[in-house]
């Protein structure tokens, strides 16, 4: 049952008014601020008030205007929708808090900016989350890169403007990209309209030209999720102030990308037509070569950032490779990696940002027992890290069993194997920064006398370890995320899923 309701209309536009609101405030610092923690209660709240609906089959739809005659600026709230506009919403409630303590405690400049930037991306990412064509898909996109560009050179140093206009290339260069594509399958198909199994066919065009439309229509996402040999940007961008490292791995852009291109897969092309013209296959080998790539560069990184960049990289194409797979189980996880990994990352991150400001080191080599001066913080990364590598009882097993699975459903050994070695090569280059934190020994002759960060920064980093645990045992948890991965790979593929978590 579709529901005629303006709640989706009102989830996008309350992080945008509070972007206003910021800019207005920017001589008042607590005000500021205010704005900041209100909408992201507020938006969070109006996202979840929807799930229960949604979690029976149920959709919300609101229509802003019409483009054209045929292509509306519609926002609707299917079963994937809700789960990347849920995962959204609600960590920019810890994203913000921690925001807050780490750009007073570093004593950053330009933080109206920064906050009114912020509040703009989160209105993108639920944009995103909840388009109903590609069109409205396409504006927001493009928005959340315009958003982003001011986060990412916010230091203002030279660095910081190379790898904003690095991000700009990259980004902008594939989003005229996609929108040719868009216009090819608006005149192909006679619609936008994004439709669980695809609205494509093999009798819609010759194979060469719906390869090229997929070229078309793919790379943007591609660029976006860090899918190399496009991922140059991702690592230069770990430039910019920590919360913003966050907000590009875990809450939105990152994130934006591998839906992106599960819309793509699962709602313009569809399984048959993808499979029909060979599309699946190039997908796996890329995701695949970029898991262990990435991997494998992440094990040589000193400086603990570009460290966790390169993890990023490669754990975003787990979603491109289990969409790919094409199978239920397989879309499921790849779903819920969504989530799981967008909690993990943060997690990650925040305690990254922790030991930037209150023991300012950036590199692992410098990290020899910081871990007994900040053992809580430590303790997170290390729940987040083994979530990455996927232990049990933490979040990542959840979506990673689901695309193991999938792997076998779709009688693919090869992917088995490549999953197996990822495996080991997070713990490689995760694990070995919790045993420098807390058994090797500081030798360095430095006078140490901090402990723990700011409690604005280590309360968010605690909430979100503590979700990884909880979502490991529950994955439904809180918003019935689980559900919505299982509800959307069954439109996707039309298939019964067995043997998952439900």
């Amino acid at each position: 049952m579709t529901i005629y309701s303006i709640r989706p209309f009102f989830a996008v536009v309350v992080p945008l008014f509070a972007a206003f609101f910021i800019m207005l405030s920017g001589k008042k610092p607590n005000l500021r601020e205010f704005w900041t923690v209100l909408a992201s209660f507020l938006t969070a709240f109006i996202v979840f008030s929807m799930v229960p609906e949604v979690s029976k089959g149920n959709v919300y739809q609101y229509t802003v205007f019409r483009f054209t005659d045929t292509v509306e600026f519609t926002l609707r709230t299917d079963a994937a929708g809700m789960l990347f506009g849920c995962v959204s919403s609600f960590l920019w409630i810890p994203v913000a808090f921690y925001a807050i303590g780490y750009m007073r405690q570093h004593h950053e400049k330009e933080q109206t900016g920064f906050f009114a930037a912020f509040a703009v991306c989160i209105c993108s990412a639920v944009g995103i989350a909840f388009s109903a064509n590609l069109m409205v898909f396409f504006v927001f996109f493009e928005l959340l890169t315009v958003a982003t560009y001011p986060l990412v050179f916010h230091a203002r140093t030279e660095e910081a403007r190379f790898s904003g206009r690095k991000y700009l290339i990259y980004t902008l260069s594939t989003g005229q990209l996609f929108l040719a594509g868009i216009a090819v399958t608006y005149y192909l198909a006679g619609t936008c309209d994004f439709t669980a199994g695809g609205f494509l066919s093999v009798e819609t065009a010759p194979n060469w030209i719906m390869q090229i439309l997929f070229l078309l229509l793919i790379l943007a996402g591609a660029v976006k999720a860090g899918m190399m040999p496009l991922a140059g940007w991702l690592p230069s961008a770990m430039v910019a102030p920590t919360p913003v490292s966050a907000l590009l791995h875990a809450v939105a852009v990152v994130k934006a990308g591998a839906f992106c291109m599960i819309r793509i897969c699962g709602y313009v092309f569809g399984p048959a037509a993808l499979t029909a013209f060979g599309l699946d296959q190039i997908l796996i080998w890329f995701a695949a070569a970029t898991i262990i790539i990435s991997s494998l560069i992440a094990m040589k990184q000193d400086n603990l950032k570009k460290r966790l960049a390169y993890s990023t990289i490669g754990q975003l194409s787990y979603i491109i490779l289990g969409t790919a797979m094409l199978s239920p189980l397989s879309i499921t996880g790849a779903l819920y990696h969504i989530a799981a990994h967008a909690i993990m990352k943060v997690t990650l991150f925040m305690c990254a940002g922790a030991v930037i400001v209150t023991a300012h080191k950036e590199n692992v080599s410098e990290m020899s027992g910081i871990g007994r001066r900040m053992p809580i913080t430590f303790a997170c990364f290390t729940v987040a890290s083994l979530g990455i590598a996927g232990m049990p009882f933490i979040v990542g097993f959840i979506s990673k069993w689901d695309i193991l699975l999938g792997a076998l459903e779709a009688n693919r050994p090869l992917v088995l194997a490549v999953l197996a070695i990822s495996a080991l090569l997070a713990l490689s280059y995760l694990i070995p920064v919790c045993y420098t934190a807390f058994f090797k020994e500081d030798k360095s002759g430095e006078f140490i006398a901090y402990g723990e960060a700011d409690k604005r920064m280590l309360l968010p980093i605690c909430i979100t370890a503590v979700l990884s645990v909880v979502l490991g045992i529950f994955p439904n948890f809180g918003g019935h995320l689980y559900t919505f991965a299982v509800s959307a790979a069954k439109e996707i593929t039309g298939g019964l899923i067995g043997g998952g978590f439900l």
